[in-house]
């Protein structure tokens, strides 16, 4: 099991591995010599800031952005945008917002490739048309370089019965197959993610390290945690343990001493209402800019903002000061010292 390997890592913050040796992507004339973006679009200042913009409320994804950015009084580097099934993307909205002349943004984009087989036949090919069919779309349409995450936080939906073709070796063997049918299509331009709930719980499961397809096809590592009433600030957030899997570090603990080379993603984080508590998300908030820097190896970080997210409301200016908080946290110098690349 995964805790037992590591009940002896430290908790001490590492930085990622130098990706000096990487070539980078076409300069950006805003860049100055000492923060350059690579192949991977791993900023080698800071991190990325980015948001998945008012989710669930029914706007399109210009709108929303728009809206968000707004609220905000500042831009993002990256956008986080969902697509499921036979969808195709990005979509001409998507595109216009990453080529937008005065702002680009790189997009990380969240598939999940079907609903209607599981991960041992999408392995096996049951879906090998839609995928080249949008790997023609994308040739066609988006040869810039994206993020690309499929199925994530798959913790959740394993099923250990023998045969359901949706064990963890099933989940591994799915992403391989998916990202090696598109790079064999013609997608070179797809930076991999894969995206891990990021809890303790499923981290202590047995079968949890059979998740991962391989650093082959995984150019970044990602989680998504949540902020509720039993995590106080960014280090808890990351970092979140519980005692009933005490032997368990934390995840970005856990990340620097499994993926010690590879770039995290914060992919999806958010901070819930918590009743009797206005200042929370304003504290918490006030805590990501603080400790930040704390965990070099984090090189994005992506709010998720929804009135009616799953488990309560995060979105960010529900409160005044929290929104303040907010937008002082969007504008740090620490997540712009790397222009993002212009297509």
């Amino acid at each position: 099991m995964v805790v037992a390997v590591l009940a002896g890592c430290s908790g001490q913050p590492e930085g990622l591995e130098s990706p000096a040796r990487e070539p980078s992507v076409r300069p950006n004339a805003e860049s100055s010599p000492s923060c350059a973006v690579t192949a991977r679009l791993i900023p080698s200042c800071g991190a990325w800031w980015g948001i998945a913009p008012e989710v669930f409320t029914g706007m399109g994804v210009e709108k929303s952005l728009q809206s968000a950015e707004t609220r905000i009084g500042g831009t993002a580097d990256v956008l986080h945008v969902y697509h499921r099934g036979k969808e195709e993307f990005p979509t001409e909205e998507e595109v216009g917002l990453a080529r937008d002349p005065v702002r680009p943004r790189l997009l990380l984009i969240n598939w999940k490739p079907s609903f209607d087989h599981t991960w041992a036949q999408i392995a096996e090919g049951a879906i090998d048309r839609r995928i080249d069919r949008l790997a023609d779309y994308i040739r066609r349409t988006f040869p810039e370089r994206f993020f690309l995450t499929l199925h994530h936080e798959p913790e959740n939906d394993v099923d250990v019965t023998p045969g359901s073709g949706m064990q963890a070796t099933d989940y591994a063997a799915m992403y391989r197959h998916v990202v090696l049918r598109l790079r064999d299509e013609g997608v070179k331009n797809a930076v991999t993610v894969m995206t891990y709930m990021g809890a303790p719980n499923w981290a202590a499961k047995p079968w949890f390290e059979q998740l991962y397809p391989g650093d082959d096809v995984v150019d970044w590592v990602a989680l998504d945690p949540y902020a509720d009433h039993r995590v106080n600030d960014f280090d808890g957030l990351v970092n979140k343990t519980r005692p009933d899997f005490g032997q368990w570090p934390g995840f970005y603990r856990w990340m620097q001493w499994r993926f010690p080379g590879k770039p995290v993603m914060v992919a999806e984080w958010g901070v819930f209402e918590r009743s009797g508590d206005r200042t929370a998300k304003r504290s918490f908030f006030e805590s990501v800019r603080t400790q930040i820097q704390r965990y070099p190896q984090i090189k994005a970080l992506i709010y998720f903002d929804s009135p009616h997210a799953p488990r309560g409301d995060t979105s960010f200016d529900s409160d005044p000061a929290a929104g303040r908080a907010f937008s002082e946290l969007a504008r740090d110098p620490y997540f712009h010292s790397t222009p993002v690349p212009r297509p």
